[in-house]
C-alpha cells in the first residue's frame, strides 16, 4: 500500500466553499481508503490506498464533487514525494510560515515564472511539479500572481512538514 497526501484546493476558505474534514474522512473511507487523517481544516488529508495516485485523484474528486454539489479539485502526492518537497525548498533557511510550495498535477512549464505579475519582494523557483514561493513581507499583503500556478493549491513549509511526518507514520493523529 502507498501512503498519499491529498491537498483540495480552495477548501473552506470562504462562506461557499465549506467542505468539513469529517466528510472528507467519510468519503476516503468510502472509496476504500485506510488509516485515513486530516490535518487543520484547510482540506489535507493523508491516507494509504492500493490504488495508484491517478486512480485515487480521480476518485477523491468524484466522492468529493458529490457532496459539494460542485467540482473539488485535489491535487495528490505520496508521502515519499512530500518528504522530497520538503527537502526541496531553495529557501530552507527562511520562515516557514513565510515560505511556500504551490502543488501543481504536473511539472511547470520551463517559463513558468515569465508571466509572474505584481512580484514586490517575493522570491520564486520552480520544483518538480511545484513552484516555490518565499514571501519576504508575509503573504497576507501580497499581491504577487503566477499564472502557471492557477490550477494549484498552495501550503506552507510548516504544514508540509507536519504532512511529511504524518505520512511516515510519526506525526500528528489529528482528526
Amino acid at each position: 500500500m502507498t501512503t498519499y497526501i491529498a491537498l483540495l484546493r480552495a477548501v473552506n476558505l470562504g462562506p461557499t466553499n465549506k467542505l468539513p474534514m469529517a466528510v472528507v474522512k467519510e468519503a476516503c473511507a468510502r472509496i476504500g481508503f485506510c488509516h485515513v487523517r486530516t490535518y487543520l481544516a484547510s482540506g489535507n488529508v493523508v491516507f494509504r490506498s492500493e490504488l495508484k495516485e491517478a486512480q485515487v485523484k480521480k476518485a477523491l474528486e468524484a466522492a468529493l464533487g458529490e457532496y459539494a454539489g460542485k467540482p473539488v479539485s485535489v491535487v495528490v502526492r505520496t508521502g515519499a514525494e512530500m518528504v522530497e518537497v520538503l527537502k526541496g525548498n531553495p529557501f530552507p533557511s527562511m520562515p516557514g510560515n513565510k515560505t511556500v510550495a504551490i502543488f501543481l498535477d504536473g511539472a511547470p512549464e520551463e517559463n513558468a515564472l515569465d508571466t509572474v505579475t505584481n512580484q514586490v519582494s517575493e522570491e520564486l523557483r520552480v520544483g518538480r511539479r511545484e513552484i516555490y514561493v518565499y514571501y519576504a513581507d508575509g503573504i497576507g499583503e501580497a499581491k504577487l500572481r503566477i499564472p502557471a500556478a492557477k490550477q494549484g493549491t498552495a501550503r506552507n513549509m510548516n504544514t508540509i512538514a507536519r504532512l511529511a511526518e504524518m505520512a511516515s507514520g510519526a506525526g500528528p493523529r489529528g482528526g
